[in-house]
């Protein structure tokens, strides 16, 4: 049994710390609360754990972070679970801006290209790594699920964008082959808010009020129908602000998924990076807020009906489709993604070295060879 006796202040502050130096991605988050709150401290039950993985993986948007609201859930109901969000999510969040403002003031210099240079080719040798562990835990040796992979790699390499009908249909399909059951079953702008062109100015000036609200469409879009990690929102992002809005060009759009990876947390607060090179701080927590509250409700919403479904078999079969079918689009998108950042040999040796890193040495910080890539890049091109 879990120990009832520690505070709710004790789980916040155990989430603010593993949201400033949790490493490692979606899959590596859920093993730290797994090890730290099951297992050392027996603040969470194992059933608690299982159902809150379950629950994250169903509904769309970021794992780690619905794991997290669901075990605040548990223990303090919406204020808990809203308490726990918080905490996991700010201390990130604070870095991206920080590192945002940086890259906007100094972007423009040569040190900054060279160093986005080296880590955009290590992003892709980390995206490829992820693929791998992903298909391992989740397709196994499924020709069906393999095949749906497949097809949604293919289709988002070829398209260079996530097509959501394509995952709700891939998970479908699982439904009806393996899993159904045999019964029946007017406002003022918003930046008049606020006078100061500062808090919205990105790399083009100052954002428009119509700007603003496209950024929170868009990204409570990518927040309410993304499926998956933290990467799998990786495609339907570049299909937004790449190729359809234009806010980002293809070296700035890796940049931020560089940034996301280089600073702890989830790893789709690389929106608020991007949303602050479009709008400026108001940009970046538009952009955070449109993303995190669409999978915040997705979690304390169906919360107390879900213990009763958890094991059904249509809703197991549901789940495994569109897994497989996100993990199919994040290796599209690191296709897509390849092609842009592996320019030359350089380019390509920096990404082959920091996949065989990432594979031998297998409990190297992320963050390290990230940054190791990113000096590499600057000896070879920073100072040019």
């Amino acid at each position: 049994m879990n120990d009832s006796s520690y505070s709710l202040r004790a789980l916040a502050l155990y989430f603010l710390r593993l949201g400033a130096l949790g490493f490692g991605g979606p899959i590596a988050l859920a093993g730290y609360m797994q090890r730290d709150l099951v297992e050392r401290e027996r603040w969470i039950t194992k059933d608690e754990y299982v159902e809150g993985l379950a629950l994250a993986q169903l509904a769309p948007g970021p794992l780690a972070a619905q794991l997290a609201t669901y075990l605040g859930w548990v223990r303090g109901g919406v204020f808990g679970a809203t308490l726990i969000s918080v905490a996991f999510i700010l201390p990130s969040f604070l870095m991206v801006v920080a590192l945002s403002a940086a890259y906007l003031r100094f972007g423009g210099l040569e040190w900054i290209k060279g160093l986005f240079y080296g880590i955009g080719a290590a992003v892709i040798a980390i995206i490829a790594r992820s693929v791998v562990k992903l298909a391992k835990m989740t397709l196994i040796k499924d020709r069906l699920l393999w095949a749906v992979f497949a097809i949604n790699a293919g289709v988002t390499a070829w398209t260079e964008s996530e097509i959501v009908w394509l995952f709700l249909a891939s998970g479908l399909l699982l439904f009806f082959l393996r899993g159904r059951p045999t019964g029946p079953l007017a406002t003022p702008g918003v930046s008049a808010m606020f006078p100061l062109d500062i808090v919205v100015t990105g790399l083009s000036g100052a954002a428009s009020n119509e700007t603003l609200w496209r950024i929170g469409l868009f990204f409570a879009e990518g927040g309410a129908v993304v499926f998956g990690s933290g990467l799998a929102i990786v495609p339907f992002l570049h299909g937004g602000v790449v190729n359809e809005h234009h806010w980002l060009t293809e070296r700035q759009f890796l940049d931020a998924v560089a940034v996301a990876m280089i600073t702890p947390g989830p790893v789709v607060i690389t929106v608020a990076f991007i949303g602050y090179l479009v709008a400026g701080p108001l940009g970046a927590t538009i952009a955070a807020l449109g993303v995190f509250l669409p999978c915040y409700l997705f979690v304390v919403i169906p919360a107390p009906y879900f213990k009763r479904y958890a094991k059904n078999p249509s809703i197991s079969a549901f789940v495994s489709g569109v897994t497989a079918a996100a993990t199919g689009a994040i290796a599209g998108a690191g296709f897509v993604l390849g092609r842009r950042a592996l320019l030359d040999a350089p380019t390509v040796i920096i990404a082959a070295v920091t996949l065989l890193a990432l594979m031998k040495l297998k409990k190297a910080p992320e963050p390290l060879v990230i940054l190791g890539a990113g000096a590499v890049g600057l000896l070879l091109r920073g100072w040019s």
